[in-house]
């Protein structure tokens, strides 16, 4: 199943560190066949909590979006982000279109 990296991007300093980050990510992403599914768009906050950017980049396994967040490539410029902004980064996969909320039911040893 394909597996997402997301970030929730907060008090960004849109300086020239983040400037290089932006203009070496794409490169750090094509060895592993990452691609950006979501990168900045504007958000409609349904619920409270929600503060700052969100960035999803898909990959098509969980073994390729970890080699990619541990290779060389990105490691080092992984502090151009760090270094400039709060951020929360996580790696979740994704369900099979088939997927139904009751499917959790199954997991849980209930319905």
């Amino acid at each position: 199943m394909p597996t997402l990296a997301v970030a929730n991007l907060r008090k960004v300093d849109l300086g020239p560190a983040i400037l290089d980050y932006l203009q070496k990510i794409d490169a750090t992403l094509a060895p592993y066949d990452g691609r950006f599914l979501v990168h900045g768009q504007p958000i409609t906050v349904l619920e409270e909590g929600w503060v700052g950017d969100f960035v999803v980049i898909i990959f098509p396994d969980r073994a390729r979006a970890e080699a990619w967040y541990r290779s060389p490539a990105y490691q080092a410029i992984l502090p151009l982000r760090t270094g400039n902004s709060d951020s929360t980064t996580f790696l979740v996969d994704t369900v099979p279109e088939t997927y139904r909320a009751t499917d959790f039911l199954k997991t849980l040893g209930v319905g």
